[in-house]
């Protein structure tokens, strides 16, 4: 081959080498252009972020947010980097978007961050420095955050914070309307993950919370309640409570994966219109509780106003459904205190084992009862080992979190109507208290209601202050039992009965053949209490009925069946 065949042959394969590199080349200069270029569409680099994962990227991220708002809206782009920052404030109409393969990482300095000022007047106003956060937004409408990139809260810790450690919240979005956060991954949150507060029109949607606190924690305040919020197919790893809140209206919470070394989902203030279905709760945590480093999970679902502080409202039209629990302290805890009123709460299709602490529970503290809870197709095990002395232990008020009760599987308190239908509660070792007891409950339903109930077990049912039983497809029937024995038993130490002050009847009640549950009517000086008891064929059993309060000087009658003893009330000296 000659030297011009060779100079041609060399052309012709530089040609088919250089000419390609160079049109892709071309053609990716063209993409970046084009992206810089689309409308809408606000690179962060385009404005001088580094992505660097040491550079501080606040400015250039807030600058593309600006721009992106003074153009009525669109997409504020992280494109693949690690961008570190402080506070970025989202403004109406712009969405925050994490291409895959970028994280947007919280600075470790604490003068990066700014906060949301909560309106006067509302609890959360005494607190400024608790509402910093990585991601901010104040009054804004139309807002999303999304993407399939990363957000690290970084564990920003604040000698100054709550409990002299919490840094800033992840995101916190304060009177916003419109939300929609969403496919995102949030980690290691120096607080909440993320923060609602007086928020409207909110979707959560395929995120996944690892770490921190609170994964999702949202408040209102009385008569400006979060509203309309949902939190469908997110997966929470938190090391405090998954979701919580107060002063809700209208949640939904759907298809969730709930993992935590402190509760579930915890309510600390009045909700209604408030639907659960379709989770998964599981413990131990997998990530550590921040404060204690403890990694049980405590209740699955606690719905608790006015646990934490006073809070005025009602909690109504809840219902509980589809749901799955293994291994925490207490699958469902529902309380009322004072300032608090409770509607209708149903709770279908639940199965949980591997119980370990607390018994379910209803309980009003409060002025007024519930007035209709319904349990449905409910089945959980629980690990027992409770003793004759745990059964002996009267309730006390509830705290902040669930704890032991005298009863294994249900206690209930103050409820109008409290029906339980399809139940099937069961020990993993034996447990001697009660299965259920009930105090001041005025109609009782128990239908296909099963449990185990061990020989040595002091009472299987304490049915105190229960004006009405119905009782269906039970091995429970009702008995009439006789009256033996009547004593009055004083308060004071030398066998006095004084006016105003407590004192108690014993009554002592004999079987026939049939085991049953019968029912004891005492009239005290105008006070009627009623009592059921769960009796084994032929036993005798003494039943001592508490709470009654001795009326002014004078002597009363104390019947029970058909007998009756002399009251002589004293004034006190």
């Amino acid at each position: 081959m000659n030297f011009g065949n060779r100079q041609r042959r060399l052309s012709d394969l530089l040609g088919q080498v250089i000419w390609p590199m160079l049109v892709i080349v071309g053609l990716s200069a063209g993409a970046n252009a084009a992206i810089a270029a689309t409308p809408g569409v606000f690179n962060v680099r385009q404005y001088g972020a580094m992505g660097d994962g040491r550079t501080l990227d606040t400015v250039a991220i807030n600058e593309a947010v600006e721009a992106c708002a003074a153009a009525g809206g669109g997409q504020v782009l992280l494109p693949p980097g690690i961008y570190l920052s402080g506070t970025v404030h989202l403004k109406h109409n712009v969405t925050l978007f994490l291409d895959a393969g970028a994280t947007l990482v919280g600075s470790k300095n604490l003068e990066h961050y700014q906060n949301f000022t909560p309106p006067a007047g509302t609890p959360e106003s005494r607190w400024t420095r608790w509402h910093r956060a990585l991601i901010l937004g104040d009054g804004a409408e139309n807002i999303t955050i999304a993407g399939q990139g990363v957000i690290d809260g970084n564990k920003v810790f604040d000698p100054k914070g709550e409990e002299k450690m919490r840094g800033p919240h992840t995101i916190l979005l304060g009177i916003c309307r419109n939300i929609t956060i969403r496919d995102v991954s949030i980690k290691d949150s120096a607080n909440y993950a993320i923060m609602l507060e007086f928020c409207q029109q909110v979707e959560v949607r395929n995120v996944k919370i690892t770490g921190g606190w609170d994964g999702v924690h949202f408040r209102g305040w009385p008569g400006r309640p979060c509203r309309d919020v949902s939190i469908l197919g997110c997966q929470f790893y938190t090391g405090d409570d998954a979701i919580a809140g107060r002063y809700w209206e209208n949640v939904l919470i759907s298809d969730c994966i709930v993992n935590s070394s402190c509760n579930g989902i915890r309510l600390i203030g009045p909700a209604t219109h408030l639907i659960i279905r379709d989770c998964l709760f599981y413990g131990p945590g997998v990530h550590p509780h921040r404060s204690s480093n403890r990694r049980n999970m405590l209740s699955g679902i606690i719905l608790q106003p006015g646990s934490w502080d006073a809070t005025e409202g009602s909690l109504d039209d809840v219902l509980i459904s589809d749901i799955t629990m293994k291994n925490m302290a207490s699958p469902l805890t529902i309380w009322l205190k004072p300032g608090n009123t409770g509607g209708r709460i149903t709770v279908s299709r639940v199965t949980a084992t591997g119980v370990y602490r607390a018994a379910c529970s209803v309980e009003s503290w409060a002025e007024t009862p519930f007035t209709t809870v319904v349990f449905r197709d409910v089945n959980i095990e629980f690990d027992g080992g409770g003793t004759l002395e745990q059964a002996r232990r009267p309730v006390k008020q509830p705290g902040v979190d669930a704890r032991p009760l005298p009863a294994w599987g249900f206690y209930a308190r103050n409820v109008k109507n409290l029906r339980f239908e399809d139940l099937r509660l069961s020990c993993a070792k034996v447990d001697l208290r009660p299965v259920l007891i009930c105090d001041g409950v005025e109609r009782l339903k128990l239908d296909s209601f099963k449990f185990s109930r061990p020989a040595g077990a002091l009472e299987a049912l304490v049915l105190n202050d229960v004006a009405h039983v119905q009782l269906r497809d039970t091995d429970i029937p009702t008995v009439v039992s006789r009256i033996v024995e009547l004593k009055l038993i004083a308060a004071d130490s030398a066998g006095r009965f004084i006016a105003g002050r407590p004192y108690s009847v014993s009554v002592t009640v004999e079987n026939g053949g049939q085991q049953g549950l019968s029912q004891i009517e005492l009239v005290a000086a105008g006070q009627k209490v009623t009592r059921w008891v769960l009796l084994r064929p032929n036993e005798k059993k003494e039943v001592v009925l508490k709470g009654l309060t001795a009326p002014g000087a004078g002597t009363y009658q104390v019947r029970a069946g058909n007998l009756s003893r002399s009251l002589i009330v004293k004034e006190p000296q």
